[in-house]
């Protein structure tokens, strides 16, 4: 009787097998390294906005508080964005010319606010609250890295959910004194392991089972 697969068939086909096998695999690896590379998250990717803002120079070489801009970060959910108003009460009187500033100009001249390019959005499901983090003890850089040294501004981090985890189920190793919170510079001090807990108490912090509750997020 004739054979009915030719020779080396069965080896072909454990070949064809093996081979769709680890193209599933490597496809499944380039879709992951896709949807967490800056391409996608854009963490590093400073995006042009209606004015090249700089937190170099305003925070970091002229040392303005992020309180003065940010007004409603310590009462509110949201950090607030400044309107132009307040640009202009410097830039009413220094750089009063200045071409970069136009649009700033033209804003308060017009009462047409700026339409500044959003980086830092969590998706709607998620819900954050700036001033519950900031008065117990987790400082902006923690977030939003040292943004005295970005020229131009950009995602620091990509605030998925295994990054707010990490905080939430052990918050002492975050947690800062209140003179630090606004310190973009702030790295744990060497007692950390000893005053995180103290705070963790102190500002009532109910770490561990509680803050990784899904309904402490998704509300």
């Amino acid at each position: 009787m004739a054979q009915l697969f030719a020779p080396g068939a069965d080896a072909l086909l454990r070949l064809a097998f093996l081979s769709g096998a680890a193209l599933l695999a490597g496809g499944a690896v380039v879709v992951a390294g896709i949807v967490r590379s800056d391409y996608v998250t854009g963490v590093g990717i400073a995006p042009a906005q209606p004015v090249p803002f700089s937190h170099k120079h305003h925070s970091g070489e002229l040392g303005i508080d992020c309180r003065y801009c940010h007004t409603t970060v310590e009462t509110q959910a949201t950090a607030g964005l400044p309107p132009t108003q307040t640009c202009m009460t410097c830039h009413s009187q220094i750089w009063t010319g200045s071409d970069m500033l136009k649009p700033v100009r033209d804003s308060f001249a017009n009462s047409e606010p700026l339409r500044w390019t959003r980086l830092n959005k969590l998706p709607q499901y998620v819900y954050y609250n700036h001033s519950v983090h900031v008065t117990k003890g987790i400082g902006c850089s923690t977030c939003h890295g040292d943004v005295t040294t970005m020229q131009m501004t950009f995602r620091a981090n990509a605030f998925e959910m295994q990054f707010c985890l990490d905080c939430h189920r052990a918050p002492d190793r975050y947690v800062r004194t209140p003179d630090q919170v606004w310190n973009m510079n702030w790295s744990p001090p060497a007692d950390q392991a000893t005053l995180g807990p103290e705070l963790v108490a102190k500002n009532h912090i109910r770490g561990g089972d509680r803050l990784t509750e899904c309904g402490i997020c998704h509300r």
